[in-house]
C-alpha cells in the first residue's frame, strides 16, 4: 500500500509538471481569434509599416492614426505600405515566436483582413489567378544589359516556351523582396526590358540581397507554377544562385 501511494504520488507531480511545461511555451498554431476584439470590435484600418514572414504567420507592424502596434495573420503576401482593414482578434502579452526567436509585449492575432486585394483563398475559390490580383509592381526606368552568357527579361518573357525548365543567366535591378516564405526568399527583378506586356521576374533563392541592387541570377526557368495560397506564376524562376560580378 506504502509502494501503491508513493507511485500515485510520483505520477500526479509528473502530470502537474507536463502541464506546467506546457503552459510556459506558447504554440502559434493553436491561437484561434475569437470575434472580439481587445482593440475593439469596430474595424481598424492600417498602414503596414513592417513585414516578418515566419513558417505559418505573417507578422505585421502596423499603424492607425497615431498607434504602432503588431499583428499576425495566416501567412500571405503583404508589402510595406500596403493599407487595409480588419476587425477581431486575440490580444497576446509577452507572446513568444520561437520561430523568429523574438517577444512580442503585445501583439493581435487575426483571422481575416480586407482590402482591395482579395484574399488567396477568395481568389482560388473564384476561379482568378490570384498573382494577378496582386498589385502591378511600377516598371523602372533603368537600362541594364545582359550578361556574357545570358539573357534579358524581355527576351525570356518573350519566347517563355523555349526557357522552360532550362537554367539561365539573367542580371537585373531588385525592386522587391520577400523574405522567408516558403523557406525561400523571393525576389523581384527588372532590367528594363520587357516581353509580352510584362517586365518583372521573380525568384526564389537562399541569397540574400537588397532592393536597389544590380545582381545577376542563374536559375532554372519554371512555367505556370502554382504552389497554393495565392502564389501561382506564369514564368518563375526557382532555387537561383545570385553570381559573382
Amino acid at each position: 500500500m506504502k509502494f501503491t501511494l508513493t507511485a500515485i504520488s510520483v505520477l500526479t507531480a509528473l502530470l502537474l509538471f507536463s502541464c506546467r511545461v506546457k503552459e510556459d511555451e506558447p504554440q502559434e498554431q493553436n491561437v484561434q481569434p475569437p470575434q472580439q476584439t481587445s482593440a475593439g470590435a469596430n474595424a481598424h484600418t492600417v498602414v503596414v509599416q513592417e513585414v516578418i514572414q515566419a513558417s505559418g504567420y505573417t507578422y505585421l507592424k502596423v499603424k492607425e492614426i497615431d498607434s504602432v502596434f503588431w499583428i499576425a495573420i495566416t501567412k500571405r503576401e503583404m508589402v510595406v505600405g500596403e493599407t487595409f482593414s480588419f476587425a477581431g482578434g486575440l490580444a497576446m502579452k509577452n507572446f513568444e515566436s520561437k520561430a523568429l526567436q523574438r517577444t512580442f509585449e503585445t501583439i493581435y492575432f487575426v483571422s481575416n483582413i480586407s482590402g482591395n486585394e482579395p484574399s488567396p483563398s477568395t481568389a482560388k475559390q473564384s476561379g482568378e489567378n490570384p498573382h494577378r490580383l496582386k498589385p502591378a509592381i511600377d516598371k523602372k526606368e533603368i537600362s541594364i544589359e545582359p550578361v556574357e552568357g545570358g539573357i534579358s527579361i524581355g527576351e525570356l518573357f518573350s519566347n517563355k516556351d523555349s526557357y522552360a525548365n532550362k537554367t539561365v543567366l539573367i542580371k537585373g535591378h531588385v525592386t522587391k523582396i520577400n523574405r522567408g516564405i516558403m523557406g525561400s526568399n523571393w525576389v523581384h527583378i527588372q532590367d528594363g526590358t520587357s516581353g509580352s506586356g510584362k517586365y518583372d521576374l521573380t525568384i526564389t533563392t537562399q541569397d540574400e540581397v537588397s532592393v536597389g541592387d544590380i545582381v545577376t541570377f542563374e536559375g532554372m526557368i519554371v512555367l505556370n507554377k502554382d504552389f497554393g495560397s495565392g502564389y501561382a506564376y506564369d514564368v518563375l524562376m526557382e532555387k537561383a544562385k545570385q553570381q559573382a560580378e
